[in-house]
């Protein structure tokens, strides 16, 4: 739901209202139904507006409350948004519209920074307080919604992403060092605060962040799931967990369809996908539509699961959309769309399914629910169960996620870029860090408040918008990550993995797409790269730019373009991919 972006001046000098309405302009596809600009003194706010609650003018953006001294601009829902109104209406607060922004907005005047609490949703805002000039921004907690900033010379520029700030000029477009280490080591997962630009930061998941008048700042961090079994659930059996994530997933379907329009489902024809249309369909919901993307097929590798997806939609009577896409006609010419709408370079092969599928999908609907995080949050990945028995977790989490060990990193990038095996101290002070006992716990917490903030989530979000979508994410619903949290691990590495959520699947949905093997949306043309894809990577990292820019070694570069299909990552990715993605990125944003 939107996009919004703003400053804040230090100084006496004035703000800069032409850049602010560039960056603004630049999250236009975030928002095509409305936009706003407001400034108070030394604060400005802008806001792309997408409709999804409160259709009319009264909830516009950037949003003014002159009684209580405040404006908001505001991304995101808050789906409990009409039982917060209620309790502030009993405490004597007026409501001039009828969305969550105001929601929001009030709550932040009642319960202060403590507000988050109350919230049940994805969100990131910025509140300015008129009297005390203090800027309040603030991220969810599993950062399902982007926060950009930039610091700059006597103030500080934001977004809800990165290249809308470039938009608005005066940012150090220079590499950072830190950040490419983790692109090229760690699967591309930049871990907040850092960007892959020096300039630009972002901030983490579940942070509040206090800007002062005078430019003093403090982050305070508001939630973190804790890995372990409450006292009073120690006696709770195998079923007992089944029947408690089949309660708390119905509440975290239902909280989604809060809006004012239709609301669809990415159906993957996985488990995830197929128990949120499950969960519908036992609501009472009829005629749902639901949607899916399938590629062509490149060697073994199928490049499509409409077969699952099938068996869904004809067992809900779902109305189905099924997208195919032909990498000649349609991958290619659509990729640079696609990695002008990444905040970030992204290097899974299925951001593309998802930009492609998002653009059909928002000719029909304005939300949708999906499946992300599921396979963090429940155990569904292949490197979990064999940590159950890690002497050495954080190595044998490194060994088979990371892209590359340091001394590859050091022959594929320049010397000037050098440095520290970033990515593995970064893995290896999370795994160190308490809240998280058993190996399996450790894995599951960087996964989940690291990894799937900017891979899973990331992608979903960036690729929706593009084409003015909002899409929610049940298993992300904070209560059930929390209960998710406080499973036992052997519940859920049984089975292959995620096997109290399979068990709870099998009360409700088809078993076909549960014993089957693991997919995802499969784009098998930029893992292998053949014919024009592969002349399109060829070009990207030999072009005049890539070579004036100097980030990586051309006898590297050289080894990957030899055989790029045996140059694969230990999670199945194309090294070659990686770094054109990095040069293609670079380009399409001028950089």
């Amino acid at each position: 739901m939107c996009g919004f972006c703003g400053e804040i001046r230090f100084d006496d000098r004035p703000i800069d209202l032409g850049a602010v309405g560039a960056i603004n302009q630049a999250l236009r596809p975030r928002g095509p139904d409305g936009d706003g600009l407001f400034q108070q003194g030394h604060v400005a706010l802008a806001h792309r507006r997408l409709s999804i609650i409160d259709l009319s003018s009264h909830a516009s953006q950037p949003m003014v409350d002159s009684e209580l001294g405040l404006s908001i601009a505001f991304n995101g829902c808050i789906y409990n948004y009409k039982d917060l109104r209620t309790e502030l209406q009993g405490m004597g607060y007026r409501f001039f519209s009828h969305g969550d922004t105001e929601v929001v907005l009030k709550a932040f005047h009642a319960w202060g920074r403590d507000c988050v609490q109350r919230f049940h949703g994805m969100f990131a805002f910025a509140i300015a307080e008129r009297d005390s000039g203090r800027l309040t921004l603030v991220r969810d907690r599993l950062g399902i919604k982007p926060f950009y900033y930039a610091e700059r010379p006597g103030g500080l520029r934001f977004a809800s992403t990165l290249p809308a700030l470039l938009a608005g000029g005066g940012i150090d477009t220079d590499l950072d060092p830190v950040a490419l280490h983790h692109y090229m080591h760690f699967h591309a997962v930049v871990p907040a605060p850092f960007t892959i630009l020096r300039g630009v930061r972002k901030l983490p998941p579940a942070t509040i962040r206090v800007v002062e008048r005078d430019g003093r700042q403090q982050e305070f961090s508001y939630w973190a799931p804790r890995f372990e079994t409450r006292p009073e659930e120690q006696a709770l059996g195998f079923e007992d967990w089944q029947d408690r994530v089949l309660a708390a997933l119905r509440t975290a379907v239902d909280r989604r369809l809060v809006a004012d329009v239709d609301v669809g489902v990415l159906l993957s024809g996985g488990l995830d996908s197929s128990l949120i249309v499950g969960l519908l369909a036992e609501q009472g919901q009829r005629g749902l539509n639901t949607f899916s993307v399938g590629f062509e097929s490149v060697g073994d590798e199928a490049g499509d699961e409409f077969q699952y997806s099938d068996i869904i939609a004809r067992h809900y009577d779902t109305a189905h959309h099924k997208i195919r896409v032909d990498s000649r006609a349609n991958l290619l010419p659509n990729l640079p769309g696609c990695i002008r709408a990444m905040a970030e370079p992204m290097v899974s092969h299925d951001v593309i399914g998802f930009y492609l599928l998002s653009q059909e999908v928002a000719k029909h609907v304005k939300v949708v629910q999906s499946g992300q995080g599921a396979d963090e949050v429940f155990g569904g990945y292949h490197w979990y169960p064999p940590m159950a028995d890690s002497q050495d977790p954080a190595a044998d989490y490194a060994r088979v996620f990371c892209d590359r060990g340091h001394d590859e990193y050091l022959r594929a990038v320049h010397p000037r870029l050098h440095g520290a095996d970033h990515s593995r101290d970064f893995i290896r002070a999370h795994f160190a860090a308490p809240g998280a006992e058993a190996a399996v716990d450790k894995a599951l917490r960087i996964d989940q408040l690291i990894m799937l903030v900017d891979d899973p989530v990331k992608r979903v979000d960036n690729m929706t918008m593009a084409w003015g979508l909002e899409a929610r994410v049940p298993f992300l619903d904070h209560e059930l990550v929390e209960l998710a949290a406080r499973i036992p691990a052997q519940y859920k590495l049984c089975d292959e993995g995620k096997c109290v959520l399979k068990a709870a699947g099998r009360r409700l949905i088809p078993t076909e797409v549960i014993d089957r093997p693991k997919g995802y949306f499969p784009v098998p043309a930029l893992k292998y790269p053949r014919g024009e894809v592969l002349d399109m990577m060829r070009d990207a990292v030999t072009s005049r730019r890539a070579r004036e820019r100097e980030l990586f070694q051309r006898d590297y570069v050289d080894e990957l373009l030899a055989a790029p299909e045996t140059h694969i990552t230990p999670l199945r990715g194309s090294k070659l991919w990686q770094v054109a993605l990095l040069e293609l990125w670079l380009a399409e944003h001028g950089l």
